[in-house]
């Protein structure tokens, strides 16, 4: 699979590390063109390094591995790059004190996906750290880490998933990009448990042999 990648920061490295060592086909693209190039060499396996543009091109799958602020505005100069891609979206809009910044409007895949409307968006990755995605696998206590996956389209969900599993991870089907905003929100109340309270958000909510309750 031909994968771009828009953005160099620790989660493009995670994620695009993992791609690279299954045998994909990887772009990095950033507006820095020495962090490209830096990152491509640390990725390996014939990664290679580009400008946004050329990166979102090469993609059949293209990774916005974008801050918030700046996803929508980078995603609508690339419009006609991104047409026919599967666009993964894996920004977290968490602003000062764990909030969520889009409070009130669409989450931050919608917006992805009215700025290139051309590509289909998936919501995926977003819920943990970066350190999370670099190991191999991230399993705990014999189970894969299991990520929530939205999007519309079956074969990029498809795709996603594959993705998904090329990480040593399960992906889960967690409904339409209606659902994305859900996903963010968890995010922000995540974020805020384990950084904020030194909680574990893990132990949250029961097995799912309990999840109706107990058996009678």
């Amino acid at each position: 699979m031909r994968i771009g990648v828009l953005g160099t920061g620790n989660m493009a490295d995670a994620l695009a590390t993992h791609w690279a060592r299954a045998g994909h086909e990887v772009t990095v693209g950033g507006r820095d063109a020495a962090a490209a190039e830096r990152l491509a060499r640390r990725i390996g396996g014939g990664a290679r390094a580009a400008g946004l543009r050329e990166a979102a091109a090469f993609g059949e799958v293209v990774l916005a591995a974008l801050p918030f602020a700046a996803g929508a505005q980078v995603a609508g100069e690339l419009r006609a790059e991104l047409e026919g891609t599967v666009l993964l979206d894996c920004s977290n809009p968490v602003g000062p004190g764990f909030r969520l910044l889009t409070d009130g409007g669409p989450p931050a895949a919608r917006r992805l996906a009215a700025a290139a409307p051309g590509a289909e968006v998936v919501k995926a990755f977003n819920l943990c750290h970066e350190d999370v995605w670099r190991m191999r696998p991230p399993v705990f206590d014999g189970r894969p880490l299991a990520v929530p996956v939205c999007g519309d389209d079956p074969a990029a969900l498809d795709r996603a998933h594959e993705l998904v599993r090329d990480t040593g991870c399960r992906p889960v089907a967690a409904g339409g990009l209606d659902r994305a905003g859900l996903l963010e929100a968890t995010a922000a109340l995540f974020i805020g448990l384990w950084v904020g309270e030194g909680e574990d958000a893990q132990a949250i909510a029961p097995p799912l042999a309990y999840a109706s309750g107990p058996a009678a």
